[in-house]
């Protein structure tokens, strides 16, 4: 009989490892099981935002359909206080990633950002959708007007579309952050910066500058920050 229980827990143990294998392999989310309990929410988003078009197999994706039912527990669990997020991404399909910041943006618990090595094009207004926002010091982001691929009908409704689309961009980033309209649309329409393409390259201390990222920090000032904002909501 005991032989019996003792395998039952072997089991247990080997599904309980292999459903938080699964949950980091498909969602790079961290199993807050028996062995580990917080009430903050962690969610990562690196390599390309992958939206309405399935990536190839050989890119890195964050799925946006992922996220949106862990962004939602953090609003509706109350056991969970607060959220990190932590950004290592290329950008990716803009409508999928703003759909994410205003999920983010829309959230009343506290919420912080992270980017770590880099935060690019639709990227960044995900940086800036939560309440307080920080920047390795070696993380690099990326402003940059939007692009499209496959087959463009290049006809004025097209382009009038593409500019009202990085228009909603622009107005998500200055209303979530402490950058000027005007000098988020000179860089991302610089020619200088960039040898091979239309934008500026924002190294953390200049997009604190800008005024794009509240504050250059680490994993610990992030969350030290969070637990700051989580106390002050008691």
């Amino acid at each position: 009989m005991s032989d019996e229980k003792e395998k039952d827990k072997n089991g247990e143990k080997d599904t309980n490892a292999s459903e938080a294998a699964d949950l980091i392999k498909e969602l790079g989310l961290l199993s807050t099981g028996s062995n580990f309990k917080s009430d903050i929410q962690y969610i990562n988003i690196i390599g390309s935002i992958e939206g309405h078009s399935v990536l190839p197999q050989d890119t890195k994706t964050t799925k946006y359909e992922h996220l949106i039912p862990e962004m939602i527990a953090v609003e509706e669990n109350p056991e969970i206080k607060g959220l990190l997020l932590v950004l290592n991404t290329v950008g990716g399909d803009v409508e999928a990633g703003l759909a994410l910041s205003e999920l983010v943006a829309g959230i009343s618990k506290p919420t912080v950002s992270l980017v770590i090595g880099g935060g690019h094009s639709i990227g960044i207004p995900l940086a800036v959708s939560s309440d307080y926002s920080f920047v390795a010091k070696s993380a690099t982001m990326t402003l940059h007007p939007i692009r499209t691929s496959g087959t463009l009908i290049t006809a004025e409704p097209t382009f009038e579309y593409m500019k009202k689309t990085q228009e909603r961009v622009v107005d998500f980033i200055v209303e979530h952050s402490r950058a000027g309209r005007s000098e988020i649309e000179e860089k991302m329409n610089c020619t200088s910066n960039m040898a091979n393409d239309v934008g500026t390259l924002l190294f953390g201390a200049e997009a604190v500058e800008m005024g794009l990222i509240d504050s250059l920090g680490s994993l610990s000032d992030a969350l030290k920050k969070l637990r700051e904002l989580i106390a002050k909501c008691k």
